[in-house]
C-alpha cells in the first residue's frame, strides 16, 4: 500500500506541476441591437425576431459560431432612455448552445412600443455591455433599423467612441424605397472597418441578418 500511495502522490504532484491548458479563445462577440421604435409594427418586429432565430438554425452559422467559440447578446432599442439587454451574453461551445439561443431569440418579448429613434444612445448603451466578453478577439455591434434619428445625441460621436474602444459597428438598413437609410448608416453609423447590408422592407430582414452574420463570422472558419 505504501508503494501505491507513493505512486499516486507522485502522479498528483506531476499533474499539479503541468501548465494549465488555456480555455478555447473567443474569436468574436456579436451584440445584435434591434430597432423596436414606433416605425416598427408588431408584424415587422416578428419578422426581425424570427429572422434572427432562423439564422441561428443555419448550419453554416452554427459551424462558424462553434468554431470561433463566439458569444452573442441581443439589445432592443428605440428612444433616448429606451435600451434593454433582452438576451444576455451566451457563450457558444456546441451546436446545442446555438439551438438554445435560437429558441430564446424566438420567444423574446418586445421591450418597447410607441417610442422614438435614437441610434446614438443605442450605440453608447451597447458599448457599455462588452465587459463580460472582454476576452473576445473581435467585438462587434450589429445595429439594425428602418429610420434615421428623430431624437437623441450625435450619432457620429457615438461611432467615434466605438472606434476608440476598438469595437466594430456593422448595420442592416431596412429600406421601404431608395437608399436613404443605407446611406445614413454608411456615412454616420458604421466604423471604418464596418459594412452595411440593405434589406428591402422587413420581409427581407431574415436574408439580410443571415448574410451579415455569415460575413462577420467568416474569419472564424477561414
Amino acid at each position: 500500500m505504501g508503494r501505491v500511495t507513493g505512486v499516486r502522490g507522485s502522479l498528483a504532484l506531476c499533474l499539479a506541476l503541468l501548465p494549465s491548458l488555456p480555455a478555447s479563445a473567443c474569436d468574436v462577440a456579436l451584440l445584435l441591437a434591434i430597432d423596436v421604435s414606433n416605425s416598427v409594427d408588431s408584424a415587422e418586429y416578428r419578422l426581425q425576431v424570427d429572422g434572427l432565430a432562423d439564422a441561428l438554425t443555419d448550419p453554416a452559422i452554427i459551424d462558424a459560431l462553434v468554431a470561433g467559440n463566439s458569444a452573442i447578446s441581443v439589445v432592443q432599442w428605440s428612444g433616448i432612455d429606451r435600451q434593454s439587454v433582452t438576451l444576455p451574453w451566451s457563450r457558444i461551445a456546441t451546436a446545442r448552445d446555438v439551438a438554445a439561443l435560437s429558441q430564446s431569440a424566438r420567444l423574446m418579448p418586445r421591450a418597447y412600443t410607441l417610442s422614438g429613434t435614437a441610434p446614438a444612445e443605442a450605440i453608447l448603451f451597447s458599448l457599455a455591455n462588452f465587459g463580460p466578453v472582454a476576452d473576445c478577439r473581435r467585438r462587434v455591434i450589429d445595429i439594425s433599423g428602418d429610420g434615421t434619428p428623430n431624437i437623441g445625441a450625435d450619432v457620429a460621436s457615438a461611432r467615434q467612441q466605438a472606434q476608440r474602444d476598438g469595437i466594430t459597428i456593422n448595420a442592416i438598413a431596412i429600406e421601404s424605397m431608395g437608399l436613404a437609410i443605407t446611406n445614413f448608416y454608411a456615412r454616420q453609423v458604421i466604423t471604418r472597418d464596418g459594412f452595411v447590408v440593405t434589406a428591402r422592407r422587413h420581409r427581407d430582414y431574415p436574408r439580410a441578418i443571415r448574410a451579415k452574420i455569415l460575413r462577420e463570422l467568416a474569419k472564424a472558419i477561414s
